[in-house]
Formats: structure tokens, C-alpha cells, sequence
């Protein structure tokens, strides 16, 4: 006798980033990969770029004007939504001129995701200095897709919140992109709540963890030595651990941070709440240096991104791997799936 089906998901849509970088590459070769049995995803972005990066002319590409048909096409061919840059491209060369179709591109995914037409977005690497010299306001993806679903309905505790995926291993950031010597004043015990409870809540929509473990990490060595080594974490780390307990989360720490990641220690938990950058990223980048995933939690919709930047220095030459991409992309898809199954239960 049969399983039961899998549930039917849209394709998800996949912004092009950085056209001068190496994304239009690794979606050719991720659609290469999952063309004969992945997740379907649509192309939002500049249909040149993709023909000049698939080495074929464009041969592969199919224009779609909407994600519609994006299933039924993807074995065969990859579907674009084609909204054209103004210049031409240079691999390897970023320009400002490019930021208000990149701007577009994602501005467009999160309109298809919003609105239902796509089961989540998954963003290609951008470059940031290239926006700011174009006017760009946010410090990154992350706090941009914040922005631009902050007025759609959500329930629970809301992001973003950004947390990267390797292998066994999820890490949330309190911080993210903070100098280190400005982190421990930045640190407060409700921003440590506040990420814990998005946490909590994505790890049972998301992931279909019905009862997620958090490990807390703390900040300094040896998680303070009881504050003769600093007192952030009696002073805020530990208020916000009992909050989120009174908050009905499980949740343990602070935990010494060189002590939380081997495997035994990740066997105890679902997902580890981090304080600063390195301290999420080191051990993500340790475990799995070519599939690590990030994933914007606390949002009305799913995305996913892979765990590197543009990488310029190889751009156009053939050489970039896709390993981030497609996880990002199986990633977005399974949770697309766990939206789906829990709004048909509800």
C-alpha cells in the first residue's frame, strides 16, 4: 500500500542578485541539478545575464510571465520572468548602475511570495557597496524583506531573525552585523527574548519541531565564570533564559560558546541562540563550508538564501559551486511544505 502524497507547493521564486556576481552561474547549475525531480523555482531578474552564464545562448531559458506554469516548464527549461537591466553587464565588475533592477528583483519575488503565487523566495547573493552608492537604506537582505512585509499580516513573534542551517546545526544571531566591540551594549535581555521566541515559533511552523530545545550561548569565555570574566550573562543572558521559560519556551544557558557545538552537545538542543556574528557563523562554516543555508525567520513568508556572498573574484570564470544554492533552495522547499500542512490542519 502507498504513502500518502506528498503536498502540492508552488515553485518558489529565486531573485537573481548581484547580476555582475556569481549567481546567474550557480542558478544555471542548480537547475541543472534539480531540473529531473527537485523543487521548481522561477527566475526573477535579467534574462541576458542568466543566456550569458548558461553557456548556451540562452537555449535553456524559457520567459514565463508568471510563475504559473513554472512546474511544468522546469524539467525542460529554466522560466525567467525577464525584467531587463538598463546597461549591460560585466561579470566581475558590480556597478550601481545595476541596484535599481537588483532592488526590483527581490522587491518582485516578495510581491509573488506575498500574494501567494509562489511557495517562498530564495534570494542570489548581493553585493552591498553598490547599493549604497545607489541610495540603498537597509543593511542588508535580511533587514529589507523586513521591510517590505511588514505590513502583512503575522501571527506570533515577528523578525527578522536571521539563523543559518548546516548539516545538524541551527544558530540564530541576536546581533548580526555589529562591530564586536559595540556588541555587548547592543545586547539587551528582550532582544534575546524576542529572538528565542521567533526562534521557537519558526523551529513548529517551519520545521515541524513540536516541542523545540534552544541553547543559549553566552558572551564572554567560560560564559562569564559567575562574572569574574564578565557580567552580561547575569545580567542579561540568564534574565532573558528565565523569560523564555516563563514564556512556556525550553530553553538552557548560558552555555560557554567553545563548548556548544560538538555533536554530543547538539544532540541537546534544536537550535542554538547566538550573541554576535563569528559565534554563529564559525561553527556553521566548520561543520558544512559549502551548504550552509540562511534563513529569515519571523516572516509572512518563507526565504532562504545561500550562505555566500557574490563572490566577484571568480565571477564568469566557470568556477563557483552551487552547494549553498541548492540547499537554500531544498531548504525553502521543505519549509513551504510545512506552511502548507500546517494551514491545512488548522
Amino acid at each position: 500500500m502507498s504513502g500518502p502524497k506528498p503536498l502540492a507547493v508552488k515553485p518558489l521564486a529565486l531573485s537573481l542578485g548581484d547580476p555582475a556576481g556569481v549567481g546567474p552561474e550557480i542558478i544555471v547549475k542548480a537547475w541543472n541539478e534539480l531540473r529531473k525531480g527537485g523543487p521548481p523555482f522561477v527566475v526573477v531578474g535579467d534574462h541576458q545575464a542568466l543566456a550569458s552564464a548558461s553557456g548556451g545562448g540562452g537555449s535553456i531559458l524559457h520567459k514565463v510571465a508568471g510563475p504559473a506554469q513554472a512546474a511544468d516548464i522546469f524539467p525542460d527549461a529554466l522560466p525567467v520572468i525577464d525584467l531587463p537591466l538598463k546597461s549591460p553587464v560585466v561579470a566581475g565588475q558590480p556597478s550601481k548602475a545595476a541596484a535599481p533592477a537588483i532592488i526590483q528583483w527581490i522587491e518582485t519575488s516578495v510581491g509573488l511570495a506575498l500574494g501567494g503565487a509562489v511557495g517562498g523566495v530564495v534570494t542570489a547573493p548581493i553585493a552591498k557597496a553598490p547599493l549604497y552608492a545607489a541610495g540603498f537604506k537597509f543593511p542588508g537582505h535580511t533587514e529589507f524583506l523586513g521591510e517590505l512585509t511588514a505590513s502583512a499580516r503575522y501571527e506570533g513573534a515577528r523578525g527578522p531573525v536571521m539563523m543559518l542551517t548546516a548539516g545538524d546545526l541551527r544558530v540564530a544571531l541576536v546581533t548580526v552585523h555589529t562591530p564586536l566591540a559595540e556588541v555587548s551594549s547592543q545586547l539587551t535581555a528582550e532582544a534575546i527574548v524576542n529572538v528565542g521566541l521567533v526562534t521557537a515559533q519558526a523551529l513548529k511552523r517551519d520545521f515541524g519541531i513540536a516541542r523545540p530545545r534552544l541553547a543559549i550561548a553566552g558572551l564572554n569565555p567560560h560564559a562569564g565564570e559567575d562574572g569574574g570574566i564578565g557580567r552580561e550573562e547575569i545580567e542579561i543572558v540568564a534574565p532573558a533564559v528565565k523569560a523564555l521559560a516563563e514564556r512556556g519556551v525550553e530553553a538552557t544557558g548560558p552555555h560557554p560558546a567553545d563548548s556548544l557545538f560538538p555533536a554530543e552537545m547538539r544532540a541537546r538542543y534544536d537550535a542554538a541562540v547566538c550573541l554576535y556574528h563569528d559565534q554563529a557563523l564559525i561553527p556553521v562554516k566548520m561543520l558544512d563550508f559549502w551548504g550552509g543555508v540562511n534563513v529569515t525567520l519571523g516572516l509572512p513568508i518563507v526565504r532562504t538564501s545561500p550562505d555566500h556572498g557574490t563572490a566577484f573574484d571568480i565571477a564568469g570564470r566557470g568556477l563557483a559551486r552551487p552547494d549553498s544554492l541548492i540547499a537554500a533552495i531544498r531548504v525553502a522547499d521543505r519549509m513551504a511544505r510545512a506552511r502548507t500542512a500546517g494551514v491545512r490542519a488548522a
